[in-house]
């Protein structure tokens, strides 16, 4: 029996691969280093990306920073099918304010981890994760209304975003 035919179906609306331009990578710490490798496995554990008008995926994503811009070139995963690569530019000006604080308080965080009380922690974390979640949901809104994305493909998108921004 072919088990490919009782196997639901993955969605084609999806990230395979994703990879971040070294020229855009700034010096990093261990600590913004994990946060990449997480947020590229989880985003390719689980990931809900459109491409409005083409339906040539999944997709391979690869994240730059060009000018002030988030570039992100996606091509399809199998060169066969044909497609060229889509490219699409995010001016990052408006998640500026954003990333800076996220920054400030991951550093509060990590420091406040090696000294300071649980209650302490645990308040920084709250606001690091609202931070995080207010730069995701502009994030979203500004790829539409050429990508689409779902809300925890856009969270680990900020992240690979903050981490690309991230110059040490």
């Amino acid at each position: 029996m072919d088990q490919s035919v009782d196997a639901p179906e993955k969605s084609r609306d999806r990230l395979i691969e994703i990879t971040l331009d070294a020229k855009s990578l700034g010096r990093t710490s261990s600590n913004i280093e994990h946060e990449r490798e997480v947020a590229i496995f989880d985003i390719l554990d689980g990931n809900a990306f459109r491409v409005d008008g083409v339906d040539a995926g999944p997709y391979k994503l690869n994240l730059s920073l060009v000018d002030e811009r988030l570039l992100l070139t996606i091509s399809p995963s199998d060169s066969v099918s044909g497609g060229e690569p889509v490219e699409q530019g995010v001016a990052l000006t408006p998640l500026k304010r954003i990333v800076k604080d996220y920054f400030m308080i991951c550093e509060s965080y990590y420091e406040a981890v090696r000294t300071a009380p649980p209650a302490r922690i645990q308040a920084i974390d709250v606001s690091r994760r609202a931070l995080h979640d207010e730069g995701s949901v502009l994030l979203k809104e500004k790829l539409l209304p050429k990508i689409i994305v779902d809300d925890d493909t856009s969270r680990r998108l900020f992240t690979l975003v903050c981490s690309l921004h991230w110059k040490g």
